[in-house]
């Protein structure tokens, strides 16, 4: 989305540089998990408004682990990454800093009221997934097809963006 309440600019305001480091920490600090428990502890965080990638989470966790904040086990072809006391001293330490990224998060959300965000990204995947139909379909052989479907994706993001902009 270019416009409105989802442009790239309100998105980055998540995190600023180096704040996921905090956020990560902060799920070890209550009990060892692999990369991937970790992507969806974070999704589950953030009541599926936010889904790290693969790639911003485990340079993380290697820079975690370089720092001696984390140790990691490898088992079955997965490392199982673990706090260490250095790694809860720094928490501690930073305790301000995790706060209010916390608090700033939490804004970001908007308060609360995702009780149904489960159901929207589902239909979101959905309506993603279209678009292995459309090429299937040969849709792309056919530029009038490809317009209507383009009108009709932009006619929905801007209800959307109505929507979520209503006072």
């Amino acid at each position: 989305f270019r416009t409105g309440y989802f442009n790239e600019e309100r998105r980055a305001r998540l995190f600023q540089k180096g704040d996921l480091k905090y956020i990560v920490l902060d799920q070890l600090k209550d009990k060892p998990a692999h990369g991937y428990e970790i992507i969806r502890g974070l999704e589950e965080r953030f009541q599926g408004l936010y889904s790290p990638s693969a790639g911003s989470v485990y340079p993380i966790l290697q820079l975690l682990q370089d720092m001696s904040y984390v140790t990691s086990i490898e088992k079955d072809g997965k490392k199982t990454y673990t706090i260490t006391d250095e790694g809860r001293h720094f928490l501690t330490e930073q305790e301000e800093t995790t706060d209010r990224i916390k608090k700033r998060t939490r804004g970001w959300m908007g308060g609360g009221g995702h009780e149904h965000i489960r159901d929207i990204r589902e239909a979101m995947g959905d309506l993603h997934a279209l678009r292995h139909l459309v090429g299937a379909a040969a849709v792309h052989k056919n530029p009038e097809k490809l317009s209507r479907i383009k009108d009709i994706l932009t006619k929905a993001r801007l209800a959307i963006e109505t929507v979520v902009n209503e006072g």
